[in-house]
This record gives C-alpha cells, sequence and structure tokens, in this order.
C-alpha cells in the first residue's frame, strides 16, 4: 500500500484557534481524505506550538503560569477535530517528550554547522526571528506590523550560508516541489539575495526559562523555530522509533501558510541538510483569511471564532464555505454576508434541495424503491452526454483539482453538475409523466438522478463528509460504513437503493 504522510503547521498556543487556522485544517484534511479513498495509506500529523515566547507573554498577561495556558489552549485546538470533523492521524505537542527528544537529537546530529557568538538585532517575538532594517515596513514587522525588540546577547548560531547553492538547487529543480509557483519564485529570489546564518538559540533568562534546553548548555534554550519544525520528524518518531520513522519519513507534502514560506522552505531544508536527513518532497502553501482585506490574527483582534461559527451554522457549512469561497493559494476575504449567500445558494437551494426533490419523488412514484429501467445505466446523459457538465467530467474535475490544491476549482465542477441535474428535472418534469401513465420514460429519469445524488455524494466526501454520509445513508446505500480501526467512514456500492420515511432539509436556509 502507498504511503502518504501529510502535515499542517502547528500552531501557536497564546490564544485559541480562529478560522484562519480552520482554514489550514480543512485544506489538510480534504487532501488526506483524498489520498484515503485512493486506498493509500495516510498518515495526517498536526499540533501545536507550544514554546514561543508569544505564550510566556500572554501566561504573564493572565498572570497564570505558561504551561496551564499552553495546556488549555491546546486542548481548544485539538477540539477542533470534532468541531471541524477532521481526520488528523495525530496530534503533536512540543512539550511532548518524544518531541523533546527529537529537536534535541537535529541540534546534536546539525552541531558541525554550529557555533557561539554575540549578536545584536531586531526581534520580533510573534516571528521568532530576527530581521534586518531593509526588511521592515515603516519600521514595523512585515508581518505582525509591531515594533520589533533590540536584543542583544550571546547564542549559538547555524551555518546557514553554507548550504545556499544547493538550497538554490533543491528548490529551483522542485527536489522539494514549492507551489504555486509564485511563492517558489519568491523563495528563489530570496535565496539569490544571500543568505547569513541565523541565530538558534536565546538565554534562557530572556526565554524566562521556558523552552528547550540546547543540549550540554542548559543557560540557552533551543530557538523555536529549529524545535518547531523538527515536530514534522518527531511526529514519526525521529528520536525513538527508527522503524517506524524509516516508514513515514520524508513527508509527502506540507501545508503551510504564507507567512511562513521562509522557514519551511529554507530553514527547514538546511537543517535537514546537514543532519543528512531526507527532504519533505512538497510544501503548499496557501493564503491568508483576511477580515476587510487584513490578515485574520489574534494581534490585530479581527478574529472569527470556528467555535462559534460552527454552533450557528453547522460544520460542513463552514467547510465548504472555506473551501470554495477561499482560492486555496490566495487571501480570501470573510464576512457573514458572504458566507450565508454561499450557503444559501449552494447548500440549501442546490444540493440539499436537489437531494430532497429526488428523494421525495423516487417515494411518491416509486414507493422508494430502486426504480426498473431496460436500459444500459451507463447510457443515462447524466453520465455521459457531453452537451452538459456530466457527472463523469465532475470526477475528472476532482482528480485534476484535488491534488493540485485547487478546492474551489473542484466544488465548482461538482456545483456545475448539481446544477444540471436540477435543469433535468425541469426539463423533463417527472411529474407530468406520472400523470400520463409514462412509468418507463419516469423510472428512467428518477434511476439517473438516483445514480447522480450518489456521485455526487461520493464526490463530496472529501470536502463535506457528514453531508456525504447524510446522502448515502438515505440511499440506504449497501456497505454504507466501512469501519477501520481508526474510524474512519468510507463507502462504496454501484447501484443506489433508496429508503425515505421522512425528508429532512440537509441544509434549511439562514
Amino acid at each position: 500500500m502507498k504511503k502518504f504522510y501529510v502535515t499542517t503547521a502547528i500552531d501557536y498556543v497564546n490564544a485559541p484557534p480562529h478560522c484562519g487556522h480552520a482554514l489550514e485544517k480543512i485544506q489538510t484534511d480534504a487532501i488526506a481524505r483524498y489520498h484515503r479513498l485512493l486506498d493509500e495509506e495516510v498518515l495526517f500529523l498536526t499540533g501545536t506550538d507550544e514554546n514561543s515566547l508569544k505564550n510566556v507573554q500572554a501566561a504573564k498577561k493572565e498572570g497564570i503560569p505558561t504551561k496551564k495556558l499552553v495546556d488549555r489552549n491546546s486542548k481548544k485546538f485539538y477540539e477542533l477535530k470534532k468541531v471541524l470533523n477532521l481526520s488528523f492521524d495525530d496530534f503533536i505537542r512540543t512539550t511532548e517528550e518524544r518531541h523533546i527528544k527529537g529537536a534535541q537529537k537535529l541540534w546534536l546530529a546539525c552541531k558541525k554547522d554550529i557555533y557561539k557568538k554575540t549578536y545584536r538585532g531586531l526581534y520580533c517575538i510573534g516571528c521568532e526571528e530576527f530581521y534586518k532594517e531593509s526588511e521592515l515596513e515603516d519600521g514595523l514587522c512585515p508581518e505582525h506590523k509591531t515594533k520589533l525588540e533590540l536584543v542583544e546577547e550571546e547564542n549559538y548560531f547555524f551555518r546557514l550560508s553554507k548550504h545556499r547553492d544547493e538550497l538554490e538547487k533543491i528548490i529551483k529543480n522542485d527536489e522539494i516541489k514549492v507551489t504555486p509557483e509564485s511563492r517558489k519564485n519568491e523563495i528563489l529570489s530570496f535565496i539569490k539575495s544571500g543568505l547569513e546564518d541565523i541565530c538558534i538559540s536565546r538565554s534562557a533568562e530572556r526565554a524566562h526559562g521556558w523552552g528547550i534546553d540546547v543540549p550540554g548548555d542548559p543557560t540557552q534554550k533551543i530557538w523555536v523555530w529549529l524545535e518547531a519544525l523538527s515536530n514534522y520528524i518527531n511526529g514519526v518518531e525521529y528520536a525513538t522509533d527508527e522503524k517506524k520513522f524509516k516508514k513515514w519519513w520524508p513527508a509527502d507534502l506540507h501545508v503551510i501558510g504564507k507567512g511562513i514560506s521562509r522557514f519551511h522552505c529554507i530553514y527547514w531544508p538546511a537543517f535537514l541538510l546537514s543532519a543528512k536527513l531526507p527532504l519533505p518532497k512538497k510544501i503548499f502553501v496557501h493564503g491568508y483569511l483576511t477580515v476587510g482585506g487584513q490578515k485574520m490574527s489574534k494581534s490585530l483582534g479581527n478574529i472569527v471564532d470556528p467555535f462559534e461559527l460552527v454552533e450557528k451554522y453547522g460544520t460542513d457549512s463552514v467547510r465548504y464555505f472555506l473551501l470554495r469561497e477561499i482560492p486555496s493559494a490566495e487571501d480570501g476575504d470573510f464576512t457573514y454576508e458572504k458566507f450565508e449567500k454561499r450557503y444559501n445558494s449552494d447548500l440549501a437551494k442546490g444540493l440539499g434541495n436537489l437531494v430532497a426533490r429526488t428523494l421525495t419523488m423516487v417515494e411518491k412514484y416509486c414507493d422508494g424503491k430502486v426504480p426498473e429501467i431496460d436500459k444500459d445505466p451507463d447510457s443515462h446523459p447524466l453520465r455521459i452526454d457531453t452537451k452538459i457538465h456530466n457527472w463523469k467530467k465532475s470526477w475528472a474535475d476532482v482528480d485534476k483539482h484535488v491534488p493540485n490544491f485547487q478546492f474551489n476549482e473542484a466544488l465548482s465542477s461538482i456545483w456545475k453538475f448539481i446544477t444540471e441535474a436540477d435543469r433535468y428535472i425541469e426539463e423533463n418534469r417527472p411529474w407530468d409523466l406520472a400523470k400520463e401513465g409514462k412509468i418507463k420514460e419516469l423510472n428512467w429519469i428518477l434511476y439517473g438522478l438516483l445514480n447522480a445524488i450518489h456521485q455526487i455524494a461520493w464526490q463530496i466526501y472529501i470536502f463535506i463528509p457528514e453531508t456525504s454520509v447524510k446522502i448515502a445513508k438515505a440511499l440506504k446505500l449497501e456497505k454504507l460504513l466501512v469501519k477501520d480501526p481508526k474510524e474512519k467512514d468510507s463507502w462504496t456500492n454501484i447501484r443506489p437503493g433508496t429508503e425515505v420515511k421522512e425528508i429532512k432539509p440537509l441544509f434549511p436556509k439562514v
């Protein structure tokens, strides 16, 4: 069985999660579910970054111990699993023993490229990175729009400059494929501008004693980015289980936001090269979820709470909006007006209406049973008519767009077919055929519609799985739910059957 190892970035826990975090998790979940449907063995890793100075500051502001804050907020991030119906297999915390051991092992593996010196520079606590003055925007951090802290102390440094030429070759030749192409070009431009050695520790005093000790030097804590990035190898037991590590590493895909592309596309490969470890195969860089054109951010105070959004509209409604409305490689703006418009037009009026109409007619005209037909099902126009957007075209688009992370394009294609199926009902008017006693024609139309919503249920599974399973249950599909040991739902069948004792709207209008 082919393996597929996919990761999200791990999140700072200085505050609870917002919908910007939800976007990345849902995108990655769709990718993981797609690969499971390809019958691949998938490992989907996510987690929390708990050793940042931001966490120390947030705890101090609340007047509580840092550990209490990170334990509380890490739990909230884990709860996204149920709230957003995420299928991740593992959740790593950077305060875990397996992570601490792995981070220290990686440090020692890079030791030949590490040296100590006194340094003075401008540090952004939000980014956990030093910046040159030329990189600032109006004197502020380009990412967080905040003032930087002037830091001067003796720290450990990593010889990033040593790996410049090899990194350029790796990115240029797609040894690590960075997508979209625009992000690859940004990374190449940054490498070509010259790479300087980077600071990879901070004093235990400045860290307020929080973080992972540098091996052999408890006066210094490992730079949060070096140890945080190592979560990807620690999640597959780099320091504790050689067999598992060799099975899963290298990662097939890292899913990250554009603000941390430098860390993942330059620093992370450099650490791996130094440690003589295999490189990840691909990095997908997504855009931001914005509000009024600004990045959704805890520091900017413009967050949308995913827990509240799901409570009001439902899990699949939130998943659908974020995958359909937000172009995956670009920024996308969130407003409640956009959310409700997309919900009502696509879910309540579109998919929900098609399923309800079809099942109601099958109940009324066929006693809830699969209508008998005397033609080859493969000849049905909803399946093969090239003049319309048939369901085979939708399948082809799913297989084309999902591997390229174009979730909105895949969903657009599925909804084109939903529109065609609705149009098919209006054009063929099965209620008139029933009145005229044209049973063969009526059965042919209803069978095609049942088959259509069966295919749609499959096609939407990776995006809105709860709705997919509801449709499957309404169709009473044989082998409906096959439970594996990890309790992931999968179902297969060719010919749908129906059981429509009661029709409930999938998506009531809001």
